[in-house]
């Protein structure tokens, strides 16, 4: 998102879900064993950088990008950390990866122009290729996302009044830009929020987008790869430095968004909210109480939330949430039952239950 680089540096009828819903009291990967049981975060790797980009693979292989073109990735459980940093990449700011296993991984740049980059590797990160390069000045890519070792799609800030949408069908090697047309306008002063490559989210064949800086946080949706979005509007409170800075979904129908204001981590009242329709509307509710910059469902009923103050549990599918940590991290990811989170320092976690 412009006029920010984040922590670090009347709505459109056309496209409409529907309106936000004012705030009121939802065999897979193990739930906590007891009912007042709280997780805790393990430490596997501190000192050096600050780390945005998260990709969870399994409890043995996760990958992290971040700050000075920096990516580590370990394959066994975070004991061992391998530096596997594109060549000449210092000047480049990782705010997301995406990886699909030990060997394949897609790595985005943020930044104004050419500054937003995307990267991909086939063997681990030994080799990289810049599969594109931004040469639009009023573009500013925020998030990538796949849904599957193939497909995938990448978001830029509006240009010319639209959310511009990148696609991949290669795994990431070759993008090309999407047609404008069907993208809603954007409101003025609309953005993403590269704040842990959550703002843009796939489960199954739906693609989910958030939004802030405008005078309404947005969540909007595509069912067919990107080509064509609709939004909904949601209670969670915008303004240049606030709105919704992360998404996650346990399937397509349940998922969480939760966000808050940067430029006031401390306080963030109303700042979450929750669908049981596919995202086609949003009822708000209390949330962590404070910024949230990255959000992931450990299983249908439980979610975690991570921000600069703290990290934050819910049982209930984000309707409450109960602090568990005061550590500070910036993103988190669970795949197949395990849970990693990273962030500034070079923190990165796992989580024990």
């Amino acid at each position: 998102m412009r006029l920010r680089n984040v922590l670090a540096a009347t709505a459109v009828a056309a496209g409409v879900l529907s309106a936000a819903v004012p705030a009121a009291a939802h065999p897979g990967p193990p739930q906590l064993r007891h009912p007042g049981q709280q997780p805790s975060w393990r430490m596997v790797h501190t000192g050096g950088g600050q780390f945005r980009g998260l990709a969870a693979v399994n409890s043995r292989v996760a990958w992290v990008a971040g700050a000075g073109g920096v990516v580590l990735r370990t394959t066994d459980g975070g004991r061992d950390w391998q530096t596997v940093s594109p060549p000449g990449a210092a000047d480049l700011e990782f705010r997301d990866i995406e990886a699909t296993d030990a060997y394949h991984a897609v790595a985005l740049s943020i930044g104004p122009g050419e500054a937003s980059r995307i990267l991909v590797t086939d063997d681990g990160g030994r080799h990289w290729t810049t599969a594109f390069r931004n040469t639009d000045p009023n573009a500013f890519y925020d998030c990538t996302a796949f849904y599957d070792r193939w497909h995938g799609l990448a978001m830029s800030d509006p240009v010319d009044g639209r959310f511009r949408i990148l696609s991949t069908a290669d795994g990431g090697h070759h993008w090309r830009v999407l047609p404008a047309s069907g993208m809603p306008p954007a409101q003025a002063g609309e953005a993403g929020f590269a704040a842990s490559g959550t703002c843009l989210v796939t489960i199954g064949r739906t693609a989910f987008l958030a939004s802030g800086g405008g005078a309404v946080s947005r969540v909007y949706r595509s069912d067919d790869l990107g080509r064509h979005w609709r939004y909904a509007g949601t209670s969670v409170p915008s303004s240049p430095s606030a709105g919704i800075f992360s998404l996650a979904f346990h399937d397509p129908r349940h998922g969480v968004a939760v966000g808050g204001d940067f430029a006031d981590p401390d306080a963030a009242p109303n700042a979450a909210a929750i669908t049981g329709d596919g995202g086609r509307s949003w009822t708000g509710v209390d949330g962590p109480g404070q910024y949230r910059s990255g959000a992931a469902f450990l299983n249908r009923r439980t979610v975690l939330a991570v921000g600069p103050t703290g990290s934050d549990v819910s049982t209930d599918g984000g309707r409450s949430w109960t602090r568990f940590d005061d550590g500070s991290f910036d993103a988190v990811q669970c795949a197949h039952g395990s849970c990693w989170a990273s962030g500034v320092a070079g923190r990165i976690a796992v989580l024990t239950r």
